[in-house]
């Protein structure tokens, strides 16, 4: 928790095929700072707290090995930098684990780019260990681009990923996690 800020920043996440893991981290927030997260999502969605450039691209097509597929997206980076606040990134080891998504076959992603609705089944629910983690605040910096921003931004989530998820993931091996000693999550 001491990663976040006393004032405003932008939480930059990892886009399983649920993001349950926000919901958590949303409520920790509240509960321990007494601070609420606002929304940003797609618009078919009601809430779905924080950014996740990925999406439902993300969400749908990538896979076990957590690919980011955020492509050019650079429109949260241009928010931070116009809003002068730093972006926290942020990563939810075995979030794949818990619910996949079946979008990464040819029929559902060419669904998904033709109507831009998530078409593709999920299925899951898993009872794995879910472990979130935080990295270092990206400060703002006024000479940095939304370009250069994003790219920093995509290259510390992957960082997180890196350190802390198996890859490729297996959701025995997160079902097993959870008997393993806890550790610190954030």
């Amino acid at each position: 928790m001491e990663k976040i800020p006393e004032g405003p920043a932008l939480i930059i996440f990892y886009h399983g095929a649920i993001p349950i893991d926000f919901y958590y981290f949303m409520a920790k927030i509240f509960i321990h700072k007494g601070r609420t997260c606002r929304v940003v999502a797609d618009h078919f969605v009601f809430k779905i707290p924080a950014i996740s450039p990925g999406g439902v691209r993300e969400a749908l097509i990538s896979d076990e090995t957590y690919n980011i597929i955020w492509g050019n997206r650079k429109g949260f980076a241009q928010v931070a930098i116009d809003a002068e606040v730093p972006i926290i990134p942020m990563f939810t080891q075995n979030i794949r684990e818990g619910f996949r998504s079946l979008g990464g076959t040819r029929l559902f992603r060419w669904l998904y780019e033709k109507f831009r609705y998530p078409f593709a089944p999920m299925y899951g629910g898993f009872p794995v260990k879910l472990r979130t983690y935080l990295g270092d605040p990206i400060p703002y910096d006024p000479k940095i681009t939304a370009e250069e921003l994003a790219q920093k931004t995509k290259d510390a989530v992957q960082a997180l990923i890196d350190k802390h998820q198996r890859i490729p993931g297996n959701i025995m091996s997160a079902l097993l996690d959870r008997f393993q000693k806890n550790r610190n999550m954030y």
